[in-house]
Parts: C-alpha cells; structure tokens; sequence
C-alpha cells in the first residue's frame, strides 16, 4: 500500500494522455484479508480535483467528493458528478484524502485510478 502519515493525504497523477474522466475508482485491502478483520487505515472522505496545467500551478477543480464504504467492496469506483468543469479534458488529477476510518497513525491506499475519454490530440 502506499502509506501516509494521519489522515489526510494528497495524491498527484500526471496522466499519460489528456482525459475528459467519468470516473475513479479506490482499491483498500479486502475486510477478510486484513490480520485485525479492520480496515480503518482505508480513506474514508476523499476529493477528486481536475488540472488542465502543471499540478503545482494551479489549485486544480473540484470534480468530485466522496466516501469510501468500509462495509462495501474492497474495489469501489465512484462517477464524477456532470457539470461544466466534468466535461473539460485534465491532464493531472489530484486524490485529496479527507479522512480515514479512525486509525490513528496512518492511511494506506492500495490503488487509485482514473476513467474517462482521451482527448483528440
């Protein structure tokens, strides 16, 4: 897992392609795999930004928020919300964990990736 300290946490891709994105979607380790039968190093409340530049020039747009269910499935994929800035073409995302499931000292996101239509180009 890639693991951070506490409960927040930002993530930043620079995708291969531009893409208008549909959706996300977030891997934690399945409940039955886990030694403690608990996954409460999972993300629980996460963000989803959107950047047409460099991701460290521009703050980036919303796109999305979202909560992964720690009752659910270990692979969950979550669709970004239409609106005017869904239908633009990114060519970075940012995955901005909020929150996690109360473990105390760190948070582990297995995969994290990102689905929608490449650009013409």
């Amino acid at each position: 897992c890639w693991a951070f300290r506490g409960a927040r946490g930002t993530l930043a891709l620079s995708l291969s392609h531009p893409v208008t994105l549909s959706h996300v979607t977030l891997d934690h380790l399945p409940r039955y795999s886990a030694p403690t039968g608990r996954i409460d190093s999972a993300p629980r409340d996460f963000q989803v930004y959107g950047m047409q530049e460099e991701a460290t020039q521009e703050e980036g747009t919303l796109l999305g928020s979202f909560s992964y269910d720690q009752e659910g499935e270990s692979t969950q994929t979550f669709q970004i919300p239409e609106s005017p800035s869904s239908s633009l073409v990114y060519r970075h995302v940012e995955l901005r964990v909020l929150s996690n499931w109360g473990h105390m000292t760190y948070t582990c996101v297995y995969r994290f990736r990102v689905h929608g239509k490449m650009a013409a180009t």
